[in-house]
């Protein structure tokens, strides 16, 4: 096993779980009969080659340290995706509460939007893992966004990925007035959000209703 492989093997083992765990508390509030918050739940290691462009940015050695460890605080990354805004400020409570893990900063980039436009709530949390050489503690990345955010997100992330961050000024200004599009969405659909969640539901029943093995089901619980 190469050095970087032990290096980010906990980080790996800290994505695998909390995506699961995440995942898990969506499927409790539809076992509950509640609408979740949660809409979906992604999570990756960061790739070799952003750990390079980071460190190097950073003006960090490029190699597996504590120093690494504790200056990338996104080398593992949780990205929970919700329908409504207010549904973001519900997941970060979640999270705040939560007994396996320890937020220790927040970013809120909604109410304080980047410059470019950008819109999301960061969460740096410690989450420790339990490893065949004990337990290691890691620092996990917790993007939480609506669908809209994130949307937008992923084509500023490949533009600035083209242009090495420097935009031309007319995409600068369509990126920007996108985002202001993006959110005005969000409040529109916060604002009938129970119409939604409502014909959801209706939908949802009905489906269910005329599928005949989920009706067996229904009727042996």
């Amino acid at each position: 096993m190469g050095q970087w492989e032990r290096f980010l093997g906990p980080y790996k083992q800290a994505v695998d779980e909390l995506k699961v765990k995440f995942r898990g508390m969506r499927s409790q509030f539809s076992a509950e009969g509640t609408t979740s918050p949660i809409e979906f739940v992604t999570g990756r290691v960061k790739p070799l080659a952003s750990i390079y462009d980071k460190s190097f940015e950073k003006g960090i050695p490029f190699e597996p340290s504590e120093q690494l460890a504790r200056e990338l605080q996104d080398i593992a990354g949780i990205r929970i995706m919700c329908q409504f805004v207010d549904d973001i400020t519900t997941v970060v409570n979640l999270i705040r509460q939560r007994d396996d893990l320890r937020v220790i900063e927040e970013k809120d980039y909604i109410t304080h939007k980047k410059p470019s436009g950008y819109r999301s709530y960061h969460m740096i949390a410690e989450y420790p893992v339990e490893t065949v050489s004990g337990k290691k503690t890691v620092l996990v990345e917790i993007q939480i966004r609506t669908l809209a955010m994130n949307f937008w997100a992923s084509i500023e992330h490949s533009l600035n990925y083209k242009y090495k961050g420097d935009f031309p000024e007319e995409i600068k200004l369509r990126l920007k007035r996108a985002a202001e599009a993006a959110f005005q969405l969000d409040e529109e659909m916060s604002s009938i959000r129970y119409e939604i969640q409502e014909a959801q539901a209706y939908f949802s029943e009905n489906k269910e209703a005329q599928n005949p093995k989920i009706r067996e089901e229904r009727e042996r619980e």
